[in-house]
């Protein structure tokens, strides 16, 4: 369902089979199972097929302003982002894509939103995001292999709470057991990771907040309110 969302003109059997890594027979089981379950899938063997109309989300309506914030931030996950974090944009585009009406779909697809330069992660920075990104979703501890600005190599016992992004730079904000204090950490420095899968405590949503207050910056700058 995912990969027919991505295609807005028929695509055959044989490259959905290929993409899926399954055989074709399997795809056409699989087509017929969820048109049992209501979606509108157009076309057949040898002809192609076409997602009409996604019964995942229900309907919705954007305003002009609302797509160009929604392609602007989407623009640019793709172009900051490690590679799983850039799928999982494209796969939120084309669900959004398939239940806006058509001349919303026009305005999605030509926006005039674009986003500048990409970044160039140094090697092994999109590996360390990826592991960083689920350490911080798990609530578990990290040790890593650090080496700072004076080039002073140390290994620290992490809490994972946040990634920041910049044009320039990926930050690992988090709680570091020796210096007992939150500290943040240049992706592009760490030399080594390793998840321990062991829960810290407190939580992280109570770190966070604890975060926000001694440095004097409001949460609201980050969340949506």
């Amino acid at each position: 369902m995912q990969l027919l969302r991505s295609y807005r003109y028929p695509v055959s059997a044989q490259n959905l089979a290929q993409e899926l890594d399954i055989s074709v027979r399997t795809l056409y089981r699989d087509i017929e199972l969820l048109r049992e379950q209501g979606a509108n899938i157009q076309g057949e063997a040898g002809l192609g097929y076409v997602l009409i109309e996604d019964l995942a989300l229900p309907p919705l309506q954007l305003d002009h302003g609302e797509i160009e914030a929604l392609v602007l931030g989407l623009r640019w996950v793709c172009r900051h982002s490690d590679e799983h974090l850039v799928k999982s944009a494209k796969n939120l585009f084309h669900k959004i894509q398939h239940v806006l009406p058509s001349a919303m779909q026009e305005a999605l697809h030509n926006s005039p939103m674009l986003v500048g330069s990409e970044y160039r992660p140094q090697q092994g920075e999109n590996h360390f995001t990826q592991l960083i990104r689920q350490a911080i979703q798990d609530q578990s501890i990290l040790n890593i292999e650090y080496i700072d600005g004076k080039k002073e190599p140390s290994e620290r016992r992490i809490y994972p709470l946040a990634l920041a992004y910049f044009n320039e730079v990926r930050l690992l904000l988090g709680w570091c057991e020796k210096r007992h204090a939150f500290r943040s950490f240049r992706i592009d420095r760490i030399q080594q990771l390793h998840n321990t899968l062991q829960n810290y405590q407190p939580n992280r949503a109570f770190l966070l907040q604890q975060w926000f207050n001694e440095s004097g910056i409001s949460n609201q700058d980050f969340y949506f309110n």
